[in-house]
């Protein structure tokens, strides 16, 4: 099966919508952005036994690398329009023993959050598959993460750690009930991107982004854009009830500050938004947690209980 057959077999039916004026099979795919919006475009790449166990299931794979894609669209506030897909294959996976369930899986989240395939590019090697997403987001109301200012106070839309903590299951490391173990796996191959929150916090929050290298990385990287720092106060951090119950507060805390892959929103909040956020959340818009604010001297000060914490790590980093 040559490239063209395998668009065609696997990828030429999906699904397209309004703002596709041209879809897969030419050169390039037209897009009609609406009036007044910005594009915002982003890309992500998942690279086998690096973000991915070397065995894990074709299907898992797709959903897992559109959303961790779409992920960025939500912390802009962007609306998506659809994505492109990149797509390494070793010879020996070009079957329709992997690649059907890759495309179905792929499809069907692409389906859910309303964001069709549009193009992409196959090609052999070490398996890895890039996704471009592509959004609007009205003119001036993009989430940057240049927008926080001191004072501010620092949120997240929900639990941490869970994905370190999955990982930590794939990898025979931690051993815990079926129904928990199951909950952790759906959570690593389809996080779910917040796309719903990010549109909510347009016009409400100073700042945004998504927490996919850990709290303390991501926050980082706000501050640093901002030219802010932060207070956090650890104990207000949210953790997956069940967590609660098998693993140690430490190692929680641990994989909360610097374990990645949850892909909720860390997100700055001025006071006089407050009242605004309270009546999303009261009308189950968002869920938001507060654990912190922004500061004027520079860095991340962590406090637990009011006292002084110093973390073991800061978070992932892809070349350390």
């Amino acid at each position: 099966m040559n490239e063209f057959a395998l668009i065609k077999r696997y990828f030429q039916d999906a699904q397209t919508a309004s703002q596709v004026v041209l879809g897969i099979g030419d050169d390039c795919a037209l897009l009609d952005i609406p009036g007044h919006h910005h594009l915002a475009v982003s890309v992500d790449s998942l690279v086998e036994g690096v973000h991915f166990p070397k065995t894990y299931a074709p299907e898992k794979i797709a959903t897992r690398a559109f959303a961790v894609a779409l992920s960025d669209l939500a912390a802009m506030g962007a609306k998506p329009l659809g994505f492109t897909l990149s797509l390494t294959l070793p010879e020996a996976l070009v079957s329709d023993a992997w690649l059907a369930p890759f495309a179905s899986g792929l499809l069907q989240v692409a389906a859910q959050y309303r964001c069709p395939l549009i193009g992409g590019d196959t090609t052999r090697g070490r398996l890895t598959v890039g996704v471009q997403v592509l959004g609007a987001v009205e003119q001036g109301r993009a989430l940057t993460r240049s927008g926080a200012e001191a004072g501010d106070q620092v949120f997240v839309t929900g639990p941490l750690g869970d994905g370190a903590a999955a990982l930590a299951v794939l990898m025979g490391e931690l051993t815990l009930p079926a129904e928990q173990s199951a909950y952790l796996e759906r959570r690593f191959s389809q996080p779910q991107a917040r796309i719903a929150a990010g549109r909510a916090l347009l016009g409400i929050a100073s700042s945004a982004i998504d927490i996919s290298d850990g709290l303390l990385a991501d926050l980082g990287h706000i501050c640093d854009a901002s030219g802010v720092g932060a207070r956090l106060e650890l104990s207000g951090i949210p953790y997956s009830r069940g967590l609660q119950s098998y693993v140690r507060p430490q190692q929680l805390l641990q994989w909360a500050l610097s374990g990645g892959d949850d892909y909720q929103l860390c997100f700055t909040l001025p006071p006089e938004q407050r009242p605004a956020l309270d009546r999303l959340c009261a009308n189950g818009q968002l869920e938001a947690h507060c654990i912190g604010e922004m500061v004027l001297h520079s860095g991340i000060d962590c406090r637990l209980n009011g006292a002084v914490y110093q973390p073991e790590a800061t978070g992932y980093s892809h070349f350390d």
